[in-house]
Order: C-alpha cells, then sequence, then structure tokens
C-alpha cells in the first residue's frame, strides 16, 4: 500500500487499519473518535499525504436544502440588488436562501461562516470583505463547504470567483472623459469599505499613465459605510479648498458622487456637459438611483443580471458534481459605459 498512492476513504481505512465507518466519523468530527484512534488516523495521514474529497464527504452528510449567501453590507443598493436576484435564482432551483450581512466587520463575517457551517448548507455564495477579512477563516470554511466567492476576489478563496471587471470598466470612464474633457481628478475615500476601491484607483491610475496624462487621487476622509454623507462633506471640503486640477471628477463609487453632486449644487456650482457647466462629474456601479440625481450621473455599470446567474449555476454545479475542481475558475463580466448628463 505504500508503493502507491492512496485514492480514496476505503484504501485509507485500510491502510490505517481502522474501519471505514470510523475513519468517516473522524472527518465528520475529529472530537467524536477516541484519543488513541485519533492519533492512530492523524498518523497515517502524515505518512500517507492522503486528503478526503471534503465535498464528497459532505455529499454524503444528508444536507440541507439551505444555500447561504453572505454580503459585506446588506444596506447598500449594490449589494442589496445583487442578493434579489441571488435568492430568486437559488429559490427557482428548489433551495432555500439564508441571507446573512457582516455589517462591515470582520468578526462578524466570520460568525456568519460559523452559524452557516453548522447548519451544514449544499453551498454557499460568499461576497467578502476583502481586505478586511479574516483569510485563515475563510480559507478554513471554503475547504469544508462548497463556496463560489463573488464582488471581491480574494486569491486561492473559494472554488471560483464571479464578479465585476474593475479594470476594464475604469479604464473605459478614463478614456471617456479624457476624450471629451478634461482628465479626471479620482476622488475617492482614504480608507473604503468596499473591497474593490483599491483595484479602481490603481486602474485610474494606469489609464492616465497609458493615455499620457498625469493622475491625481484626492481621498476623503471618514469611514464606515455612510458614503453619500462622505461624499457630501468631503466634497464640500476638497471644492472649496480648490483641491482639484481639474473640472472632472471620477468618482470611486457612484454613492460617493452621489454625495459629491449635492455639495456642488449646494455650494452654486453647475454640474453637466454643457458650456457653462463649472464641473464634470462620474461615478462607478450604477446605482439604482444614478438616473434620478440631478443631474443624471454619468456611470459604469455592473451586469448584475449575469454576475448572479453565473455565481448561482457555478454553485449548482458544484452541488450536483459534488467534487472539487482542478483549478480555480475565475469569471469577470466587462462594464458598461451609461452616459448621462452629469459628465
Amino acid at each position: 500500500m505504500e508503493d502507491r498512492p492512496v485514492r480514496n476513504m476505503e484504501e485509507f481505512a485500510a491502510f490505517c487499519g481502522v474501519s471505514r465507518p470510523t475513519v468517516s466519523k473522524y472527518f465528520h468530527d475529529p472530537e467524536s473518535v477516541r484519543p488513541a484512534t485519533r492519533a492512530k488516523i492523524e498518523q497515517a495521514l502524515e505518512e500517507s499525504n492522503y486528503r478526503p474529497n471534503i465535498f464528497a464527504v459532505n455529499q454524503n452528510r444528508k444536507l440541507t436544502k439551505n444555500i447561504g449567501i453572505v454580503l459585506p453590507y446588506l444596506a447598500d443598493p449594490f449589494f442589496a440588488e445583487i442578493a434579489r436576484r441571488i435568492e430568486t435564482l437559488v429559490i427557482a432551483q428548489g433551495f432555500r436562501p439564508i441571507l446573512l450581512s457582516s455589517h462591515g466587520d470582520p468578526q462578524l463575517e466570520v460568525g456568519n461562516l460559523d452559524a452557516l457551517r453548522a447548519i451544514k448548507p449544499a453551498a454557499v455564495l460568499l461576497a467578502p470583505l476583502g481586505r478586511a477579512s479574516d483569510r485563515a477563516a475563510l480559507e478554513s470554511f471554503c475547504a469544508d463547504v462548497p463556496t463560489v466567492n463573488f464582488d471581491a476576489n480574494i486569491e486561492g478563496i473559494g472554488e471560483a470567483f464571479v464578479g465585476h471587471n474593475n479594470e476594464q470598466a475604469t479604464d473605459k470612464m478614463v478614456e471617456y472623459l479624457t476624450r471629451t474633457g478634461e482628465p479626471p481628478v479620482f476622488f475617492e475615500m482614504r480608507t473604503p469599505p468596499n473591497p474593490n476601491a483599491n483595484k479602481r484607483r490603481l486602474a485610474y491610475i494606469g489609464a492616465m499613465e497609458r493615455l499620457g496624462f498625469a493622475p491625481q487621487v484626492v481621498q476623503a476622509h471618514g469611514e464606515g459605510w455612510a458614503l453619500e454623507e462622505i461624499g457630501y462633506n468631503e466634497g464640500r471640503r476638497v471644492i472649496m479648498e480648490r483641491a482639484f486640477s481639474s473640472n472632472t471628477i471620477f468618482c470611486s463609487n457612484d454613492r460617493l458622487a452621489i454625495g459629491f453632486l449635492a455639495a456642488a449644487y449646494e455650494l452654486g456650482l453647475r454640474v453637466g456637459r454643457e458650456a457653462d457647466c463649472a464641473l464634470r462629474v462620474a461615478g462607478h456601479d450604477n446605482h439604482p438611483v444614478a438616473r434620478f440625481t440631478c443631474p443624471t450621473l454619468t456611470t459604469i455599470s455592473h451586469d448584475y443580471a449575469r454576475i448572479a446567474t453565473k455565481s448561482v449555476e457555478t454553485m449548482m454545479a458544484l452541488i450536483e458534481s459534488g467534487e472539487r475542481g482542478d483549478t480555480r475558475q475565475v469569471t469577470l463580466f466587462d462594464g458598461e459605459l451609461i452616459m448621462r448628463a452629469s459628465a
């Protein structure tokens, strides 16, 4: 047996001299077997380098029809909209969605995963906090539960990632703004809660340099998810301080842009594409109210429908196969430029 790899649980049971049911019991819960037996199995694991197919183990545990959906902040309109679409698709597949919000708290994110682990979900759709996440805790969870990661890509987390192509989308907006007016300044939060903010800043800098322009990043003070309020308060401040080298402002997300529009209006600055306008303002995400702002907000859209559909399709394929893939699948959907009155 030592001369060839141990391929399955039956061969591993024979290798370590323990019954197949006892080995299965150990993999479900190591504390459920006697200490001497546990030590024997763990020694055999080291010698054989055998690792069970966790997905197959889960399939044998008669899992519930529950699907976990974990989001960073449910009150954010983007996450609320994509959660609505995912829930609808999950229900159509005959499963019960369990929707949990981490409220921007890394400890709560881990707590949500622990709560899901306890009810043995068939799979989980996870939009992690990103930089703030406890990577070790996420890795441990994803090793036990079939998980599809969406929105924020943490390398190595989950069997697959489905999300928005932030580099393509940001590049597209920068190209449009430089082609139609002054090169844009990038307006973002100094400590952003949304996990894709850093990707967008780096993409902005890269796009500006490729086009031969000097990038300028202006950062707003403030923390948390009250993005419109931060955009308004900090928008007033930076406008009054004349912190911008351009009359074109590209906000990291639409919620900041909405607050910035309010600040510009209050300070008597007209925003738009007309010759008598003082500023052009653009955002990113196509927030559900972006087409109702005054002026209506030029932005880059997320493909909500395709991201939700692909996430659920990938998850269902994992559940049905019961097997771990050879490579982690990454799917990115391009953003679409939405030209409105603000820029």
